[in-house]
């Protein structure tokens, strides 16, 4: 009876454990999304000539906030259960101790994977099969800074599953893994602002990066740039926009002292 009692302990203490470690990361999710979103669209009223479409949103600003409201809550459980997992010893290896260079080393291990695992889940919801998953995201023709995280909560776990899982095969330090977390949530709020205010030759062939440029056209045109942070699976398969390293150039010639390389 007493072994029982125990375990009925353990559990709800665990499950307590887990809640408040939700509640305060869904808090914080909701923090970074209105402070992002209202630096970025004061940002974009002080520079109308950088709107990379001239359509007008097809959502209301409203409705793709209530929606990012919503799925948080989602991804804010995927992200809970991955750290409340290695607080638990539950993972396979041990998480390596935070240190000067294990933080920078697993921030950017996990942002590779992160835009791998990504690039194929994004084809996968792109299909004719879980596409019925993704297209309330896609309502979005032209997305405003509020339209990233706006969609179906199946879809926000094809994304966000990631951290969840992660720490099972690595062992990312809990405060890397947040902050990759802090910086996929504002990357994406600029990815998807509709405004170009990073275009450099950093962001265009041969190199890696990516600017806002980048998915807005996947919006606009649907079957084009799939990734997350990076162009290398694009570039690696063929899905980049045919004009998208034109359109970066366009934009980096408005921005005053920039020669684009």
């Amino acid at each position: 009876m007493q072994f029982m009692e125990l375990v009925e302990n353990s559990f709800f203490n665990g499950l307590l454990e887990f809640g408040l470690l939700t509640l305060a990361i869904y808090a914080a999710s909701l923090a970074v999304l209105f402070v992002t979103g209202s630096v970025i669209s004061k940002l974009n009223l002080r520079h109308p000539d950088r709107k990379i479409q001239q359509r007008q949103p097809s959502i209301r600003e409203i409705d793709d906030i209530k929606s990012s409201v919503r799925q948080l809550v989602v991804t804010s459980l995927c992200l809970s259960a991955g750290l409340f997992s290695q607080y638990q010893g539950w993972v396979l290896i041990e998480p390596v101790e935070l240190s000067w260079w294990s933080f920078p080393l697993f921030f950017l291990i996990s942002v590779l994977l992160h835009d791998t695992w990504f690039y194929w889940g994004h084809r996968l919801l792109h299909t004719k099969t879980f596409y019925r998953f993704h297209s309330p995201h896609h309502r979005s023709v032209t997305p405003t800074v509020w339209s990233n995280d706006a969609g179906h909560a199946v879809d926000t776990l094809f994304a966000h599953s990631y951290y969840a899982l992660i720490v099972f095969i690595l062992p990312i330090p809990a405060l890397a893994l947040l902050a990759h977390r802090l910086f996929d949530q504002i990357s994406a709020a600029v990815g998807h602002c509709g405004y170009e205010h990073f275009a450099s030759f950093t962001a265009r062939k041969p190199w890696p990066l990516l600017c806002t440029v980048f998915h807005d056209q996947h919006h606009q045109y649907f079957l084009y740039n799939y990734g997350n942070y990076f162009s290398v699976w694009d570039r690696l398969l063929g899905t980049v926009h045919p004009t998208y390293d034109t359109r970066v150039k366009e934009f980096e010639r408005i921005y005053p002292g920039k020669n684009g390389g």
